[in-house]
């Protein structure tokens, strides 16, 4: 079965000033991460605003995305949903769309206990036993914790369950995942200044939210990497730090969106209740990230 790799592109999600899904803009993102060298992409995740979308929109935003990548790159769907019929929807919808696979967050906001993840995961991933599964951690946004022991369970009952992105900074616990499997489990991390250390633990890729915006230093970074040049990599990385840091990490994927703007993609606005950035923001943020692609050799503009 497919897996995730290298530098997968987590999307956000462009809205028209009446609050309507731009497609034509994702299909201009798409390509545009596609000609940056990107390996997979991942839309309707976290940086895609997904809690904030209808069913049907994400429906459309995965076709959308999977037509303009053209198999040029692989494509994983976010699938996760509030509740578990809507997750096996969505999941049955991005196979029939002819996703590459899907990736499935923990149930959010309500307390899960491990046999209710497990069992969770479990129903989602028979729902298309054919089809390749990503577990989703990310605790400090969906409340609910993934034990490594319930990952092992999962992935012991399920053939389809080949890895897992993980978005909180612990090393041991990345560790303890890529043990899960005896070697043969897929971990992608989502910790963006720390791309190459976790590729040095046997991490596959990242899962990022910033190489969506600038994809040029997170390609060229993994490429010294799998070229065994760590001193470049290493380079390199200082360069994905300085935009991670401009960008806030992704806690505000308003920033993404204005960026985003700045290089000539048009990512429209946030979907309410969280706000746009305001003007001041917005010219600091052109100086800073001006002054961090003239260092790097890099045009703002694309």
């Amino acid at each position: 079965m497919k897996e995730l790799y290298g530098i997968t592109v987590a999307m956000v999600t462009p809205f028209t000033e009446d609050n309507q899904v731009d497609y034509g803009a994702i299909r201009q993102l798409t390509e545009m991460l596609v000609s940056k060298g990107v390996n997979c992409l991942y839309p309707c995740g976290t940086t895609g605003e997904m809690m904030r979308l209808s069913i049907d929109e994400r429906k459309k935003i995965a076709e959308t995305v999977i037509k303009a990548a053209d198999g040029k790159v692989s494509v994983f769907i976010h699938c996760g949903c509030m509740n578990q019929e809507d997750t096996i929807s969505l999941v049955c919808h991005a196979r029939e769309a002819s996703a590459d696979g899907a990736g499935v967050i923990t149930p959010i906001f309500f307390g899960q206990n491990e046999r209710e993840l497990e069992e969770y995961f479990v129903t989602v991933s028979d729902s298309v036993k054919d089809f390749p599964i990503y577990l989703y951690n990310i605790p400090q946004c969906a409340a609910n914790d993934l034990p490594v022991s319930v990952v092992q369970k999962v992935k012991n009952r399920c053939p389809n369950v080949v890895g897992l992105k993980y978005s909180w900074a612990d090393i041991n616990r990345t560790i303890d995942y890529i043990n899960v499997g005896h070697g043969d489990f897929s971990v992608l991390h989502g910790c963006d200044r720390a791309m190459v250390s976790m590729l040095a633990t046997g991490c596959k890729g990242t899962v990022s939210g910033i190489a969506g915006v600038f994809p040029e230093p997170f390609v060229a970074a993994y490429k010294a990497y799998m070229d065994e040049d760590l001193a470049k990599a290493q380079e390199i990385q200082k360069v994905c730090v300085k935009f991670c840091d401009a960008l806030k990490g992704g806690s505000n994927m308003s920033y993404f969106k204005e960026a985003l703007k700045m290089r000539g993609i048009p990512a429209g606005h946030m979907r309410k209740p969280q706000l746009d950035i305001q003007e001041n923001e917005i010219a600091k943020l052109k100086d800073e990230l001006e002054l961090i692609c003239a260092e790097a050799g890099m045009s703002l503009n694309i």
